[in-house]
């Protein structure tokens, strides 16, 4: 039995933009994003129990609408006046590890391409049509499923193609994805699929941390009691649901209420027009859902801020977000070119023409305990469940680290470290004392977090041969997508891709035998099938073993280690690769990040970067051998790709040249593919980081080939020594 949506204790934004969706789904779903055990996962279980039942033809198994089956079913046609059924609103979850197969749907080989039969098994798309589809950890699905899943809501129909085999079917469902943004962030161009986007965190309340116990306790020790008690607080939210679905169609959106949309949209600099799309159809969803024939200024707010903040990002390092006093200047600029617009607070949210609140503030139909319902006690109403306004608001305030060209390691030389505000040499890249914090950089958790300077880009580094691991943009391997390389039999007997030709050329010898005549169809049998095999490129664990040793710090050498490992990190995010951060300095190593696929994260372990001492290599190689034997067992199929960023130095403890280099030996052993970043620099160099290399067996550049300019600078600068040489030469 599932907990009652009316008993998730605040998480304002998140309830509302679930409502908003079941009122129309057409706005495109909701991504909530947030820390682990904050309610996510039991809000959206929650919330179908509260969906209008379904009425469906009976036994389709695509379950087409009674009073208009769709033409294109394949469990059609269907008769003008079909035999009906009803049944609840489906919750379908899809698993992260799920094959495309399951996804979309698979098709009987045999028969399609034997009897030109179209034997359809539908998968979870077809199931969820008329429902809700929910991801959880959306964001460690694979890209190609959350594009099929994104273009199945968009347009309303999924599309199997299968060698030349086409089924279609239709698809609308309730998208929600939840994802905690420590595990990886997805791509700005699938944010910008999903219709809305909130954040969540537990609250900072001790009284409402309190009542949230409460509630869960009761609800594991009586679990069909907790629901009783509040039955009638979720059967009022759905009959609210069901009444808002009935007026949308009648909800007007007035002239000067686009003009809104358009203003702010314009002012957050958002990219195409989906963003307008998405911020008209909640706003229409959210006066259904207060009740209003017309949509006004507080809608237009509220849309604004749950369906922007997502679409703002540019790159990995920005934060979603939004400006509470931005959307305020963009919605005052439109109402001064529209004298006739609604009045601030025009029937908003919680105003007296909505008596019972709702679940984006105030209390929730009076729960059943007389304490207000899903608002509880404690609750604060518009602002957010941990006091801090909104979820999903762009906090100011926060501490800025700028560009990583500030001069916090300058004057630094071998041994000596920079003084931090602990006392440990914390170089934060960008930022020297005193100096203001500057815009455009991103946080995580309220930490500063560095962003690449003017632009770098990294060169390509690759682990040699050929994996098989999963799907991404970095190395060559055999994976499920990509130009078809040859044809196997399939493992476990069930083929992936069909490889058509080589199908045919299995079963040709046989057709005699099975008593195939002459123009009839091909008779096959499951030991002729044979799957395609494909090359694309895989995603890799890319672990960065940096020295943070006092040489490092000299001739502001680890600024220009941080720009280049920042680059790095841009590039692996745009590769799909998990990153890690080991460190060393001192007398150890240190395990700043484990592999995680947040680049961010990253990012923010890199501008806290200690730096000072003497430089335990040995003790860093090893630390990186034991991380990945960690995780060769946690994901046995990518392969590492190990960065060593040092000049090559060893000065810690007895013996530390030999002790490196058995080390090394360690870590060659492994089979992990490395590269050694030679940050030496000055007119005269040892050559220990070359030497290193040659024991891992690796790969050796130099620092300044890891990154390149970008051709605009690289024009730029011709541009400018061109022009140079001209004056000289008129002089």
């Amino acid at each position: 039995m599932s907990y009652p949506f009316s008993a998730v204790l605040g998480m304002d934004d998140m309830r509302l933009a679930l409502l908003l969706n079941a009122v129309s789904p057409a706005i495109g779903g909701v991504l909530v994003r947030g820390e682990k055990g904050t309610a996510k996962s039991t809000a959206v279980r929650a919330l179908a129990a509260l969906l209008p039942p379904v009425e469906q033809v009976a036994g389709c198994r695509f379950a087409c609408d009674p009073a208009a089956p769709d033409p294109g079913c394949p469990d059609g046609p269907h008769p003008a006046r079909p035999a009906a059924e009803r049944r609840p609103a489906r919750l379908v979850e899809l698993p992260v590890g799920a094959a495309e197969d399951r996804v979309v749907g698979s098709l009987d080989l045999e028969k399609a391409l034997g009897a030109g039969v179209r034997a359809f098994e539908p998968g979870l798309l077809a199931a969820a049509h008329r429902g809700v589809l929910y991801v959880d950890e959306v964001n460690l699905l694979h890209d190609h499923l959350v594009d099929l899943l994104l273009d199945a809501a968009a347009m309303g129909r999924s599309h199997v193609e299968r060698e030349g085999v086409s089924v279609s079917h239709a698809s609308r469902f309730l998208l929600v994805g939840t994802m905690n943004p420590e595990e990886g962030e997805l791509r700005p161009q699938l944010l910008d699929r999903f219709g809305l986007t909130v954040e969540v965190g537990a609250s900072r309340d001790p009284a409402v941390r309190v009542e949230v116990v409460r509630r869960r306790l009761a609800a594991d020790a009586d679990p069909a009691g907790f629901a009783a008690r509040w039955a009638d607080a979720d059967a009022e939210v759905a009959r609210r649901v069901a009444a808002a679905r009935d007026r949308l169609d009648r909800v007007l959106l007035p002239d000067a209420a686009l003009r809104q949309i358009a203003e702010v949209c314009a002012a957050f600099d958002v990219d195409g027009m989906r963003a307008d799309i998405v911020t008209a159809r909640t706003a229409l969803a959210h006066a259904a859902w207060h009740g209003r024939d017309r949509v006004t200024v507080d809608d237009v707010r509220v849309a604004a801020r749950l369906a922007l903040p997502h679409r703002r990002r540019r790159d990995p390092f920005d934060t979603p977000g939004l400006d509470e006093k931005r959307l305020d200047e963009a919605l005052d600029r439109a109402r001064d070119d529209d004298p006739d617009d609604d009045p601030p607070g025009g029937g908003g949210s919680g105003g007296p023409d909505d008596p019972s609140g709702g679940p984006d503030g105030g209390s929730e139909a009076g729960g059943p305990d007389g304490r207000g319902g899903a608002g509880g006690p404690g609750e604060a109403g518009p602002t957010g469940p941990d006091g801090q306004g909104d979820d999903g608001r762009d906090r100011d305030g926060g501490t800025d680290p700028g560009h990583p060209d500030g001069s916090a390691a300058d004057g630094q030389r071998d041994g000596d470290q920079h003084p931090g505000a602990d006392g440990t040499g914390s170089d934060e890249i960008g930022r020297t004392a005193g100096e203001p914090a500057r815009p455009g950089s991103g946080s995580v958790d309220g930490q500063p977090v560095a962003v690449p300077q003017g632009g770098l880009k990294a060169r390509l580094l690759t682990a040699p041969g050929v994996g098989d691991g999963v799907p991404g943009r970095r190395s060559r391997a055999r994976t499920g997508r990509g130009r078809t390389t040859g044809a196997r039999i399939p493992a476990g007997g069930r083929a992936g891709a069909l490889h058509l030709p080589a199908t045919v050329r299995a079963a040709a010898p046989h057709q005699a035998a099975r008593g195939r005549n002459a123009g009839g169809p091909l008779r096959l049998r499951p030991a002729d099938l044979r799957e395609a095999v494909r090359e694309g490129r895989e995603g890799n664990l890319v672990l960065f073993l940096v020295d943070a040793s006092g040489s490092m710090g000299a001739r502001h050498r680890m600024t220009a280690v941080k720009g280049a490992v920042l680059a790095l990190l841009t590039d692996a995010y745009q590769r799909r690769d998990k990153v890690a951060v080991v460190s060393f300095r001192g007398t150890g190593a240190q395990t700043l990040l484990p592999a995680t696929s947040s680049v961010l994260a990253a990012s923010a372990r890199l501008t806290e970067l200690p730096t000072g001492g003497r430089t335990p290599l040995a003790e860093g190689l090893l630390a990186a051998t034991e991380l990945l034997r960690v995780e060769r067992l946690r994901d046995p199929r990518r392969r590492p790709l190990v960065l060593v960023l040092t000049d090559g130095r060893a000065t810690a403890g007895d013996r530390p040249l030999p002790r490196a280099a058995r080390a090394a030996a360690v870590l060659a052993a492994t089979g992990a593919s490395c590269v050694v970043v030679d940050c030496e620099t000055g007119p005269v160099r040892l050559g220990l980081a070359g030497r290193l290399a040659a024991q891992l067996g690796a790969e050796h550049h130099p620092l300044d080939q890891i990154t390149t300019a970008p051709l605009t600078d690289l024009a730029t600068r011709r541009a400018t020594v061109t022009d140079h040489d001209r004056r000289r030469s008129a002089a």
